[in-house]
């Protein structure tokens, strides 16, 4: 009875769990890397407050938020990042007091601490807000990096698990343990889905073996392309579409494609077709947009691939498959391309914008069929929605797809457009999920090396 008793008394309570995770807060905020070495061995990196959601990344950044006084004058230029202005205009970087300065020092320890542990990057606290957007608010654009280079690290090693990469073997991990402490680099995954769902995120047992636990409720909205959320290519190519003179919706409101697109598409057109008589490949139709661009080009040969039914419907009643030059592809592109591949076809320009697919498609197209498709001298681009509902989302994967395309053998030239302020002008208007929120596109442009 003694001994039941004993056990029952040494079970961790709810309370006893909750001091836990406001010891581990409280760590993470004062920056004390002895505090929080020794508290992880037992404790979540992931813990969350209760009441703000905050978890211990999240504090680490908050404590390191400018003081009022060391605001910038009214007629000084904000720090931003792809247009956003971060924070209150306060005087960051090389400029701060020398105590903000170790403040922030400190933080990106703790920081990284806490990612070789296995903290997920792009958790949510109760504003809505991961890590990364909390340093954005707050005008820390150092601390921002991490969380952005933290997200990169994730996608490149799971996408590369994902195709069968060997871990290091046990051995080598051990040792590594030894020398280092056994800490680990997290490696969380960045889904392909949006929107609130499960996600992964892991680290590296002491026996070298990658454990992956599950989160409930992470953001995970990195995409190929963040204009089509919610939805997935087999449901969409059998459901209904609205045809509306600035929009084309899905029949559960979704936007397949919008008005306010066009001057990226002008501006993407002239950066691939620089001059009449080229050969265009298009993958994706849509309201026609880009290909209305490309046909003021005058090619030699405009091909489109439409997967939609209801598009290739209303491209045959407007006329598109007696333009000249025209072939138009009914499927999708994982049928169509690699018989035109079989066949020898090859384009100068080649645009990539399908619906309700995600990153992967766009990488296996990249890296495993364009080079069939594209002449020595061609490039090609895509419609750069990846993420763009969230800043920080939008920049990891500006680098995860520059460096695989890297890898696939191309190099990436960007520009930036300004985008309008689409809330303002009623862009959004029977739309049913804002799936832009960003002040800047980033155009890319591929070519071979060389």
């Amino acid at each position: 009875m003694a001994e039941s008793i004993t056990a029952e008394a040494q079970q961790p309570t709810a309370l006893d769990s909750e001091l836990e995770t406001q010891k581990i807060l409280l760590a993470a905020s004062t920056h004390d890397l002895e505090a929080l070495r020794t508290l992880l061995r037992a404790g979540s990196p992931n813990a969350q407050d209760p009441d703000t959601g905050y978890t211990p990344l999240h504090s680490a950044i908050a404590a390191c938020e400018p003081e009022s006084e060391d605001a910038a004058p009214a007629e000084a230029q904000a720090p931003a990042i792809n247009g956003h202005v971060i924070g209150n205009g306060g005087v960051v970087g090389s400029d701060v007091h020398e105590d903000q300065a170790a403040l922030l020092e400190a933080a990106k320890k703790t920081m990284r601490l806490l990612l070789m542990n296995g903290a997920i990057w792009n958790d949510l606290d109760k504003n809505n807000e991961t890590p990364g957007c909390l340093a954005l608010r707050l005008g820390l654009p150092e601390l921002y990096e991490i969380m952005v280079d933290a997200g990169v690290r994730a996608e490149m090693l799971l996408s590369r698990m994902n195709e069968g990469w060997e871990l290091l073997g046990d051995e080598d991990e051990d040792d590594e343990d030894e020398e280092g402490g056994g800490e680990s680099e997290s490696v969380p995954e960045l889904s392909a889905d949006k929107g609130l769902e499960s996600k992964q995120n892991g680290g590296f047992d002491k026996d070298g073996e990658l454990q992956v636990m599950t989160v409930v409720g992470a953001y995970t909205d990195l995409v190929a392309d963040a204009s089509k959320p919610d939805v997935n290519s087999e449901d969409y190519l059998q459901s209904d579409l609205s045809f509306q003179y600035d929009k084309i919706l899905d029949s559960d409101g979704n936007g397949v494609m919008m008005a306010w697109e066009t001057d990226i598409m002008k501006r993407t057109a002239d950066l691939l077709v620089p001059r009449e008589g080229l050969r265009i490949l298009n993958l994706g139709h849509g309201m026609g947009i880009i290909d209305n661009f490309f046909q003021q080009k005058l090619p030699s040969a405009h091909h489109i691939i439409e997967a939609h039914p209801k598009v290739v419907e209303k491209m045959k009643k407007d006329g598109w498959h007696e333009n000249s030059g025209v072939t138009l592809h009914e499927g999708k592109w994982q049928d169509v391309v690699p018989r035109l591949i079989e066949e020898g076809t090859t384009f100068d320009a080649i645009y990539f914008d399908t619906f309700a697919e995600d990153y992967k498609a766009l990488r296996d197209f990249f890296t495993e069929h364009i080079i069939g498709l594209l002449e020595g001298n061609g490039r090609w681009s895509f419609f750069n929605g990846l993420g763009a509902d969230r800043q920080v989302c939008y920049d990891v994967y500006t680098k995860v797809v520059e460096m695989d395309a890297l890898e696939a053998g191309f190099d990436t030239e960007w520009e930036t457009i300004q985008v309008p302020n689409l809330e303002a002008s009623g862009e959004w208007k029977d739309v049913r999920r804002r799936y832009w929120v960003l002040k800047e596109y980033k155009l890319p442009i591929f070519a071979y090396f060389g």
